[in-house]
């Protein structure tokens, strides 16, 4: 049995409310040094939170973690990918120029970048100068610390879902960091892509503890708390699978629709609720499950495809 979802089995159900990323945020790192994994610091800090804003922005911290495992256990981190064009590879603007003393400059602006403005280290996806016209330019992640000369972090407006959780606009003029700041490898291939798979399951993750927590403390139906599990188990599993395996893919794709089935069944346990803030919070919160979806099915599409062609 998996010793963290063991221990939210157990716990006491009662958390205290958190309306801010600094309330929330000293918890977050007590529940993640009892962690082993980066599923268990998921599963736990989801347990902890008192709404899906902070399930969210537990399993979003742990999920950079699995990406990046020798990131500080202090650090607030965002990973900056989304520019004013867009995520994709040809949408990112931002520039990292190497120069002759070692370091590099890093141009550009980000939008949208999750709990930006209360992190204390960016994580910059950025292009190289191409090698010769015509060629792609290679992505590249940067570490940029907050504070930095030349950056600045602009609170963006609260999104209409998980409001809690703030964005930011990302400026960078110049900000000088020494090349050692770059991450090895393809900046998009290494990082950028299989985080979307990361988060998915970290993300999930924390929000199902989150509502295990719910279902015991409300004494909700046991058979709903006992799927919770089930489902957690099985995205505990894939938290620590390869991130580029089609069969990843596929088993988180069914992971996340039952998933999705026990959110519309806690969503009519939450309806009978009435005026509970939590029930409002929830029914507000619920659209955040809806985003990326498309992009989800045609991963598992591409996913099936690779399968069937022996890939």
């Amino acid at each position: 049995m998996n010793p963290a979802l063991d221990a939210c089995l157990r716990a006491p159900t009662q958390v205290p409310p958190r309306a801010s990323v600094a309330e929330w945020w000293p918890r977050w790192r007590q529940s993640a040094a009892l962690a082993a994994t980066s599923a268990e610091q998921a599963l736990l800090g989801g347990f902890d939170a008192d709404r899906v804003g902070w399930a969210f922005a537990s399993g979003y911290q742990a999920a950079l973690r699995a990406l990046l495992p020798d990131l500080p256990a202090d650090a607030v981190a965002a990973f900056c990918v989304t520019e004013e064009s867009g995520n994709r590879p040809r949408d990112i603007r931002t520039r990292i120029t190497p120069q002759t003393d070692g370091s590099v400059l890093v141009n550009g602006a980000k939008r949208w970048t999750t709990l930006g403005p209360d992190s204390s280290l960016l994580l910059i996806v950025g292009a190289l100068p191409p090698a010769a016209d015509g060629e792609r330019a290679v992505l590249k992640v940067a570490r940029v610390q907050a504070g930095t000369a030349g950056l600045q972090l602009l609170p963006m407006p609260e999104t209409r879902f998980v409001p809690e959780v703030p964005h930011a606009r990302v400026q960078l003029d110049a900000v000088r960091v020494d090349a050692t700041a770059l991450l090895p490898g393809d900046g998009y291939e290494r990082y950028v892509k299989p985080f979307r798979t990361i988060e998915d399951a970290h993300v999930t993750l924390a929000v199902l503890a989150y509502l295990l927590r719910e279902a015991r403390q409300r004494g909700w139906p046991t058979g709903l708390a006992e799927q919770l599990c089930a489902t957690i188990v099985v995205l505990g599993d894939v938290a620590g699978a390869a991130a580029d395996a089609p069969a990843t893919h596929v088993v988180l794709a069914g992971a996340l629709a039952q998933a999705h089935a026990l959110y519309g069944e806690a969503g009519t346990l939450w309806a009978a609720a009435g005026d509970d803030p939590a029930a409002q919070r929830w029914q507000r919160d619920a659209a955040l499950f809806g985003v990326a979806g498309s992009a989800r099915s045609q991963r598992a599409a591409r996913a099936w495809e690779r399968l069937q062609a022996g890939a």
